[in-house]
């Protein structure tokens, strides 16, 4: 239940949010007032759905369910210099009346990258991730993930050439990665040893950001790309992101939000024979690969953005 309520706040806080922003008082027509270096914006997001059933012939069960988002950003962009951040946020539950509370979203992402210009479309840059979620994850009673648990730190350097206004492709031979899991029975699942809170890779990124506008309608792609010059280079690792928002009104919009990850470091299916059954060790026991891992989440709900778009 407090898991239920904190989620609740957060999303009031959501919402309230842009009634508590003003707009500043127009400036004097006299004067003219120098454009700023700085754009920024803050996209916020609720999806909230509910069930109730009571004496139900055809069946059922009753649930409540809530999902929600942030997507804040504030970019510097001044002769030949740019730098751009962005904060992603989103958490979501379903809360079944007989099988209880289960997280269905949890994201934490931060990205940072700074430019030198080369050319009129080519940058020097340096390219900074982090990765993780807030919240505990289980799969039926087992623990499977936490607050940095795992969590994913990246650097690269590189160039980015960015060939039109709503694409960015970068390329950093010289990344270095962290993998981090905080819980020590966890660690094995991710790729570390036992008594390793802290794995490091040192590889080649490609990132390549594209976004599509046309009117109420928006598809962003993320997609990374890491190779590990330091344990077999064509094991290409693969992190996917889309978010697509389609705006019904000034404060609706239908979204939908998919990640796609393969890394053949963390064991997430079951292995399989090849008439599909699942194969047992010596024990009696599943045996974990890794696996290409899909998530998605289409909501309905209240939308608003603060400041400037992207």
């Amino acid at each position: 239940m407090k898991k239920i309520l904190f989620s609740l706040a957060a999303a009031l806080c959501l919402t309230i949010m842009p009634a508590l922003a003003q707009d500043k008082p127009a400036a004097d027509s006299a004067a003219v007032k120098a454009p700023s270096n700085w754009t920024k914006g803050l996209l916020t997001q609720i999806g909230f759905s509910q069930l109730s059933l009571t004496n139900w012939a055809a069946g059922g069960v009753g649930s409540i369910s809530l999902n929600t988002y942030l997507d804040a950003y504030t970019n510097y962009k001044k002769d030949k210099y740019l730098w751009n951040n962005e904060l992603q946020m989103g958490y979501g539950f379903i809360q079944n009346f007989e099988d209880g509370y289960k997280k269905s979203d949890d994201r934490l992402i931060f990205d940072s990258k700074f430019g030198y210009k080369a050319t009129d479309k080519l940058y020097l840059s340096a390219v900074y991730n982090f990765r993780s979620q807030f919240a505990d994850g289980f799969t039926g009673t087992d623990l499977t993930s936490s607050l940095m648990a795992p969590a994913y730190m990246s650097l690269g350097l590189g160039i980015d050439y960015q060939p039109a206004k709503n694409l960015s492709i970068n390329f950093a031979p010289l990344t270095g990665k962290t993998v981090m899991v905080a819980i020590p029975e966890l660690r094995s699942k991710y790729g570390n040893a036992d008594d390793q809170f802290c794995r490091f890779e040192l590889g080649a990124q490609l990132k390549v950001d594209a976004k599509l506008a046309v009117k109420d309608f928006t598809v962003a792609s993320n997609l990374q790309l890491f190779s590990d010059y330091l344990d077999n280079p064509l094991d290409v690792k693969v992190n996917w992101d889309v978010n697509v928002d389609a705006k019904i009104s000034k404060l609706f919009s239908v979204t939908l939000r998919t990640s796609l990850i393969y890394d053949s470091k963390i064991k997430s299916a079951i292995k399989r024979d090849s008439a599909g059954n699942p194969v047992l060790d010596g024990d009696g026991n599943n045996i974990m690969v890794a696996g290409v891992q899909f998530k998605e989440i289409f909501s309905v709900g209240f939308s608003y953005t603060i400041g400037q778009k992207k």
